[in-house]
């Protein structure tokens, strides 16, 4: 059976963030790659953290805009481990497979809610690499586990303690079918925003 041996997490809320990582670094082993300040809180609380900057060889771009946007990181999430083809690009690039995605979006919809919010800082507040990395990690539930709710970190850490560090395919479609969901709900409340604004 699989194993989560490497996770991405890139939290805007960092609700629970911090246990269930802990338990992803300590109680499986798992290697954590992170950006920004998600990074810096999984350090502050003692949990050993690979900058995804220093991951991909990479520097942040553009104020932040540009992070997990890099083809070492999407190609580790989106390769299909039944594919010899796939495992053998992989092997030539010298890359690896990313197990697990957690990520939380950037608060569009609370800072919109504010009535002196500027259509600047609504638009700083559209996530791009957030949902691409949700949509991924969806695409390939078969080999990738998309949690996109600190509301399932619970249930995950019960189901990956039971199976020796991996979910089954129905948890894996669950988390997918709800990724999909978010981005579908995160793009329509963008939408909806700049039409009003127009």
């Amino acid at each position: 059976m699989p194993k989560v041996t490497k996770a991405l997490v890139s939290a805007s809320d960092k609700t629970g963030l911090v246990e269930f990582v802990k338990f992803l670094a300590d109680g499986l082993g798992t290697e954590i790659l992170s950006t920004g300040g998600t990074g810096r809180t999984l350090v502050e609380a003692g949990i050993k953290v690979v900058q995804v900057e220093d991951y991909t060889r990479s520097p942040e771009l553009l104020d932040g805009r540009v992070k997990t946007l890099h083809p070492k990181v999407h190609a580790g999430i989106l390769y299909r481990r039944d594919l010899p083809t796939h495992a053998g690009e992989m092997k030539t690039m010298g890359w690896d497979g990313i197990d697990m995605v957690v990520v939380t979006l950037y608060p569009f919809e609370q800072v919109i809610r504010k009535p002196e919010t500027t259509l600047e800082e609504a638009v700083e507040n559209i996530d791009i690499g957030g949902p691409c990395l949700l949509r991924a990690a969806a695409k390939n539930h078969a080999h990738v586990i998309a949690v996109s709710s600190p509301d399932d970190y619970g249930w995950i850490r019960g189901e990956l303690e039971k199976n020796g560090g991996w979910l089954s395919e129905k948890s894996r479609r669950k988390l997918a079918q709800a990724a999909f969901t978010l981005t579908s709900r995160y793009d329509s409340a963008i939408s909806a925003y700049l039409a009003q604004r127009l």
